[in-house]
């Protein structure tokens, strides 16, 4: 997992540091959770939230920095990212995350659901230990209130087929551009940078975190598996109608109609003939095109951060990120 980082060799080692504070906080008398735990965070994972938070913080005034506290909020950010995942694979039934067994799929629903409120926990108490006394206590408060809000509003148009470009987008800001938006901004407020810095960090982590999404979405449908570490089309499967299928059809809603009128009895050689559809009708090239205006939104608004070692590293970080070769 921190191999990704190898070009990043200070990054890298405060990511360490990152991993060995998790594997403190989640200490429980059930070794089986906790080595479940473990391997979901050493699993392959990149860590991008708390990455982002450390690289932003480079961009303040760095004689000011407190490591300690630094490292905290970075760790905090992971286990919320955490927390959710578990409980994103309760709700999809998923049996893999990160090409392992799934918390819910080895141990119950029952106790992934208490295992993801466990972090929950631990997230509050780092939080409290490294901000006390911060206005950004509060802005985590309703960073989560927006992340359970983009989940439950993909939950509410699930095998909705009148389901909209705007509907989607208000999903995914919630449920994956939130968490970017909180990493980009906290690294810089807590960074020591200024007031304007900080109000850019949070608009190149929103852009990013949609691009990001939407990159991902575009993987379901051209990926496999091995490569996914995840089922492939398990959204369509869900119900979940991400923007390449959601612009495939957008045109020709007849030739999708017959596959998800079946709704949760799609087969999944039917979900593969709807996989066929989504290229046959520009759906994943159109997605990239719409990926590709929120990453150069973002790489242009990283040219106005200030000069830094912070800054390079950025912009070097979202177009690997981002310039994903397909």
């Amino acid at each position: 997992m921190l191999d990704y980082w190898n070009n990043y060799p200070t990054i890298q080692e405060k990511l360490k540091a990152v991993c060995s504070l998790i594997e403190s906080q989640v200490q429980v008398r059930n070794l089986e959770i906790q080595e479940a735990l473990m391997n979901l965070t050493q699993a392959g994972g990149k860590m991008l939230r708390p990455a982002l938070f450390l690289l932003f913080s480079e961009v303040g005034d760095k004689t000011q920095h407190n490591e300690d506290q630094l490292i905290k909020v970075a760790t905090s950010l992971e286990i919320l990212h955490m927390a959710t995942l578990i409980h994103d694979d309760v709700i999809d039934d998923s049996p893999l995350r990160r090409g392992i067994i799934t918390v819910q799929s080895e141990y119950g629903k029952d106790v992934a659901v208490y295992t993801g409120d466990l972090l929950f926990t631990v997230f509050f108490d780092l939080l409290s230990d490294a901000m006390n006394g911060s206005e950004f206590l509060h802005t985590n408060a309703r960073s989560m209130k927006r992340l359970l809000l983009g989940e439950l509003d993909q939950m509410h148009v699930r095998f909705d087929q009148n389901q909209t470009l705007n509907d989607y987008l208000r999903s995914v800001n919630g449920k994956t551009a939130e968490l970017f938006w909180l990493a980009c901004i906290e690294g810089a407020h807590f960074g020591k940078a200024d007031a304007d810095t900080q109000q850019l960090a949070g608009r190149i982590g929103r852009n990013i975190g949609v691009a990001f999404q939407v990159y991902d979405d575009i993987l379901d449908y051209i990926s496999d598996t091995e490569k996914l570490k995840k089922p492939v089309l398990e959204d369509l499967a869900q119900g979940v109608y991400t923007l390449p299928l959601l612009l495939a059809k957008e045109e020709h809603p007849e030739v999708f109609a017959p596959y998800l009128d079946k709704r949760e009895s799609i087969t999944v050689e039917e979900a593969h003939e709807v996989s066929t559809l989504v290229l046959e009708y520009d759906g994943v090239d159109k997605a990239k095109e719409f990926a590709l205006e929120f990453t150069e939104k973002a790489l242009a608004e990283i040219e106005q951060l200030p000069d830094s070692p912070g800054k390079t590293m950025i912009k070097q970080l979202t177009s690997d990120l981002l310039g994903r070769d397909y």
